[in-house]
């Protein structure tokens, strides 16, 4: 798999993770982590009885955290895997590497490159060294888990930030090996790995390397692919069959080890019991693409019920079709496929739709959304509880998820907020007092987003600060023109007719005063 030469862009995660203040050590000699890779044909059913695919593994013994329902929620749904991987038609000899971390509850996929094996070396290295450097932040997990406050509070940032220095630190070494060997020499690996913490799924990637994620039978991409190919269509340079032509699918535009550091992508996602994840390479993903495959197909595929058929189905039909990669596939489920928590999933597709409705974010793809979503609250409010006061500093975006919000301004009510409708949004660009209050009306839930977590959207996406600052220029353009035509109603009853006289007669007749 060729690697564009570009040198990598924007930040990189380089400084260590923070670590929980909590101090308990990690015990070195807990059971290793799974690991299956480079033979041609290996899959899951080599392992030990106790790792066999479609057993649940236990949920962590931690204690239930007490969490908005955007958070990490109640007790984890227990996790069941399959996973296989196939050398192809191809190929001689299989760069993929998978890993199954049951402790941890981790989840890799690597697609290596550098030929003379040097592609099976580097997905190797990555997909120990992501596991061995997650394990260090143990504490931190924990923390997170339970829900731990004060010194011990951790944040979807801290994880994220802990992801990206994991798979920093594998680039180092991946690029230190390739250093001492010639015959290593720009050795690489695309990486995807999902973690599961609680109800979310904490999700890293490099590459072009995929995760789907099948829930209430649609099928949805939740990586995007780090190649030249996606990079033309992202900016609707040319049509899908010039793209095609001109850039290759294979042509990555981030991997793992090819340079000292790397641009890991990271998404948080709330997670319910009953949803599929697939995390797979290229020469799995690909056949199911026009013109061979669909994501339809695909969709129909993964929701038959037996998970070591699912895999066993899917890499022999990307066999069948060529298999002229390697093919790698882990589908990990949360819970029974068919027993799904109604009450959750309806919960998390309303977030979705409601944020998809409010006009600040309707121009936003499903992707983007899910971008949004990651470092957005739920609050919950009783009735008549106050959200805002007038005049006090605020820094948040609220949305009405359900229930209703008044909004007064000096103790009289100027309006009333369903669901769909926000408030606060001069929060996020500027610090100044709020200009009115707000109440619930009710029980009232309520999604809230930070300054902070806004402004890390516009650093470090792009193209999604373009829109997001796009919609908000329109947003404040309707605000101005309501404005606008509010002032020119209350100066046209200013300048109304003067009927002083017709109200009282003449008996003021014959009364003048004259300025000096």
């Amino acid at each position: 798999m060729p690697v564009d030469s570009r040198a990598p862009r924007g930040p990189v995660s380089e400084a260590p993770p923070r670590r929980s203040s909590t101090q308990r050590s990690v015990m070195m000699s807990e059971a290793a982590p799974t690991v299956v890779g480079a033979p041609p044909n290996r899959s899951v059913t080599n392992l030990p009885a106790q790792t066999l695919p479609g057993q649940p593994l236990p949920a962590p013994s931690l204690p239930p955290p007490s969490l908005s329902p955007s958070s990490r929620g109640s007790e984890p749904a227990p996790i069941s895997f399959a996973a296989q991987t196939d050398v192809g038609k191809t190929r001689q000899h299989n760069e993929d590497n998978f890993l199954v971390d049951r402790k941890l509850r981790l989840y890799v996929v690597c697609d290596g490159m550098g030929g003379h094996a040097a592609g099976e070396v580097a997905s190797a290295v990555a997909v120990r060294t992501l596991s061995e450097e997650i394990r260090k932040s143990q504490d931190l997990l924990d923390d997170y888990v339970a829900g731990s406050t004060g010194g011990s509070k951790v944040n979807k940032r801290d994880i994220t930030n802990m992801l990206g220095f994991a798979v920093n630190c594998a680039s180092r070494k991946i690029h230190g090996e390739a250093l001492l060997d010639e015959k290593k020499r720009g050795m690489g690996t695309t990486l995807v790995a999902a973690l599961f913490l609680g109800t979310q799924a904490f999700i890293v990637h490099v590459g072009d390397s995929r995760i789907y994620l099948l829930r209430n039978g649609t099928l949805e991409q939740l990586t995007e692919d780090h190649n030249v190919y996606n990079e033309f269509i992202k900016k609707k340079k040319i049509d899908l069959g010039d793209a095609a032509k001109l850039a290759p699918k294979q042509a990555i535009t981030r991997a793992v080890g090819v340079y000292e550091h790397c641009e890991p992508e990271t998404l948080v996602i709330d997670v319910a019991p009953g949803d599929r994840f697939l995390l797979c390479t290229d020469g799995l993903s690909g056949y199911f693409e026009a013109p061979e495959g669909s994501p339809e197909e695909l969709a129909q595929k993964l929701i038959q019920p037996d998970p070591d058929a699912v895999v066993g189905d899917l890499v022999e039909t990307a066999k069948h079709r060529g298999g002229k990669d390697n093919i790698t596939a882990v589908l990990v489920t949360l819970g029974a496929l068919e027993s799904d928590d109604a009450q959750r999933l309806r919960q998390l597709e309303a977030q979705k739709a409601v944020l998809a409705g409010t006009p600040l974010f309707s121009a936003l793809n499903a992707r983007e959304l899910r971008q949004v979503l990651q470092v957005t609250e739920v609050e919950q409010y009783q009735d008549h509880q106050i959200i805002v006061r007038e005049g006090e500093q605020g820094e948040q975006l609220y949305i009405v998820l359900t229930g209703q919000v008044e909004v007064m301004r000096t103790g009289a009510p100027v309006a009333r907020l369903e669901p769909g409708e926000h408030f606060g949004e001069m929060a996020l660009i500027r610090n100044q007092p709020r200009s009115a209050s707000a109440r619930a009306m009710g029980p009232t839930q309520l999604m809230v987003i930070h300054r902070k977590d806004f402004f890390e959207i516009l650093r470090t996406e792009h193209r999604l600060a373009v829109k997001l600052l796009w919609q908000f220029t329109g947003v404040l353009a309707n605000r101005l023109a309501e404005t606008t035509r509010n002032l020119g109603i209350a100066r046209e009853e200013l300048v109304g007719e003067d009927i002083t006289c017709e109200i009282f007669g003449s008996e003021d007749e014959g009364v003048t005063a004259e300025l000096p």
